[in-house]
């Protein structure tokens, strides 16, 4: 995903908030904590869109804290059996764990963005033949996460809720594919009759 001004995915993912902590007093902007306070308070913590966390963070104006969907949980999870974790679940908002992932890494030290870089690599890596054979094999029996018989289609629904945005996108590419070879085998093997 490209930090696109235009791109629907790139917003979704900046919208996501991190916990940030006050460093300082900031005066007439307790609104941004939530609550009913007039200013922020230095140590106090508010939960902040990311968008605008850039702005607060590159002010040295407070510090944040890495958000649970990379945290050591699940990372646990995502090392043990990269399959099994339902990335859509963990950020909300069409499921861009990835590019939530992308724009953490962006306000992080070079030494964490790094291992921020290699958990994305690795559980996209882990993930990836998993995605692409579910596709192939739904599409094959007809469903498409909607259609089709209505087994293969729930489950193929169920399995698509667990993908991130930009894997749900490759699971439909591949079974378009899918679909289209089939199409086209079909209509080749009509011509040699």
């Amino acid at each position: 995903m490209d930090n696109d001004y235009f791109s629907i995915d790139a917003i979704l993912a900046e919208n996501q908030k991190i916990q940030c902590t006050f460093k300082l007093d900031i005066p007439d902007m307790g609104h941004l904590g939530g609550g009913n306070e007039r200013d922020i308070k230095a140590l106090s913590k508010a939960p902040i869109p990311i968008w605008l966390a850039y702005i607060l963070l590159y002010s040295d104006w407070a510090d944040f804290s890495i958000p649970q969907p990379f945290g050591a949980r699940v990372r646990n999870a995502l090392n043990a059996e990269p399959k099994s974790v339902k990335l859509s679940g963990l950020v909300g908002q069409g499921g861009h764990w990835y590019g939530f992932g992308k724009m953490i890494m962006d306000i992080l030290s070079d030494e964490q963005a790094n291992e921020m870089s290699e958990l994305l690599i690795k559980a996209f890596k882990g993930r990836l033949v998993e995605v692409i054979d579910q596709a192939q094999h739904f599409a094959a029996l007809g469903g498409s996460g909607g259609g089709g018989s209505s087994i293969s289609g729930d489950s193929a629904l169920s399995f698509r809720e667990g993908l991130d945005g930009a894997e749900r996108e490759l699971f439909a590419l591949a079974q378009e594919s899918v679909k289209m070879t089939k199409r086209w085998y079909e209509g080749n093997d009509r011509a040699r009759r």
